[in-house]
């Protein structure tokens, strides 16, 4: 009696680890199932809450506990997935794929992570103070779990490593930028990638042969100029805080506002920070960073609300315009994440006045509310306008996956 060959592993389970916070999906790339998708909150308090929801639309389950540390949190998802036959021992389990903010210049595609990789992410910790700390305990912890299974590091800057350096270098003294590291990076590269491509495919064409705008509007919001499935720029800059009118962060501001700040209101470097990053923006402008508020408070006659809003749109306008003169041609222009993806009335408002660019939205097709990628733009438009959900872990499990079986054949 012949044995039957050993499952090829196909499923990759996405880590996206933060400070007091692990997202995470299991993936078949086989046949593109999900297969469980959670969520590891308050890490370290005493009230730790862990939601885990098996296939795609199960129903839920939720656990209200202590969890110390990452290590526990993921020895909590271990159990939850071992719960619906799928641990972390499974054989189908290909790799792991840790989705890491920062990734310098060194990092440009997906890597297989060793002691060495390990240690340049650490060195990175100065330009992404906030996010590589966790993303490193994320990665020291699945390996100590599952140290035979590769561990592979997705960075949300290496689909920006394509810049030129006209575009990612800023125009200060070159040694004192080049001994800090000083330059533009851009981030939530997974998102542009996934969607630049998305997008190419909506309009059925290679992605080489399309040029693209993406707008990635969450709470935190950047613009990338994509030419040939390439980018040529991107909005955020050293850190996310470049670029768009965002939920809580400035986005672009003279850089004297810090000195003037410091100076005559005798704010300290930190207190700057905290202004720029978490009392700014939106919330700084209005008092709210939730979209749907701000449309609510727009339509009872709020004056504030409407002028924040105003100054949001007016941003995008900017960089769409840019970037307009950036690739010389665009395709389209891609709208994506929570806000691009379904606040209609912020794509209307950003495209409107821009139709000698040969841009215009379909009020009724932009109207329509939908899972899907699709087109908002009519039939005659020169540019096209399109909604193009983000998938960033999905893009996160391709990668790792494409790399994994690449190791394995050669």
């Amino acid at each position: 009696m012949t044995t039957p060959p050993a499952p090829v592993p196909s499923r990759v389970l996405v880590l996206n680890s933060g400070s007091s916070s692990v997202k995470y999906q299991l993936l078949d790339m086989g046949d593109g199932a999900r297969l469980a998708v959670g969520l590891v909150e308050r890490i370290g308090e005493r009230t730790s809450r862990l939601v885990h929801t098996p296939g795609d639309g199960g129903e839920p389950r939720e656990r209200t506990e202590p969890i110390a540390d990452h290590e526990a949190a993921l020895k909590a998802v271990a159990e939850e997935l071992a719960a619906d036959g799928l641990g972390l021992d499974s054989p189908e389990l290909a790799a792991i794929g840790h989705r890491v903010v920062h990734g310098g210049l060194k990092f440009t595609a997906p890597t297989v992570v060793d002691d060495e990789v390990l240690a340049e992410i650490e060195r990175l910790v100065p330009v992404a103070p906030l996010h590589n700390p966790a993303n490193v305990v994320g990665i020291r912890t699945a390996r100590a779990l599952r140290p035979d299974l590769p561990q592979v590091a997705v960075f949300d800057t290496a689909f920006h490593t394509t810049m030129p350096e006209s575009a990612a270098r800023y125009a200060i003294d070159v040694e004192t930028a080049d001994a800090h590291r000083i330059r533009r990076y851009g981030f939530h590269g997974t998102s542009h990638a996934y969607v630049s491509r998305e997008t190419a495919k909506l309009l059925g064409k290679d992605p080489a042969e399309v040029n693209v705008i993406v707008l990635h509007l969450g709470n935190g919001a950047s613009a990338s100029a994509v030419a040939g499935g390439r980018c040529v720029d991107t909005s955020m800059g050293l850190t996310p805080l470049e670029g768009l009118v965002m939920g809580t962060r400035s986005g672009d501001v003279d850089p004297a506002v810090t000195f003037h700040l410091k100076r005559v209101a005798g704010m300290s470097t930190d207190e700057i920070d905290v202004l720029l990053n978490k009392k700014s923006g939106l919330v700084g402008l209005c008092g709210d960073n939730d979209m749907r508020e701000i449309r609510r408070r727009i339509d009872e006659g709020d004056e504030r609300a409407r002028l924040a809003f105003e100054i949001y749109v007016h941003r995008l306008k900017k960089y769409i315009g840019a970037y307009y003169a950036v690739l010389g041609r665009v395709d389209a222009v891609a709208f994506t994440a929570g806000v691009g993806e379904n606040a209609a009335f912020v794509r209307e408002a950003a495209i409107a006045g821009l139709e000698e660019l040969g841009l215009v939205v379909d009020g009724e097709l932009n109207a329509e509310r939908s899972s899907r990628a699709r087109i908002v733009s009519p039939v005659y438009a020169r540019v096209a306008v399109a909604v193009v959900p983000t998938d960033e872990e999905l893009e996160i499990a391709r990668q790792t996956f494409d790399l994994v079986s690449a190791n394995s054949l050669a």
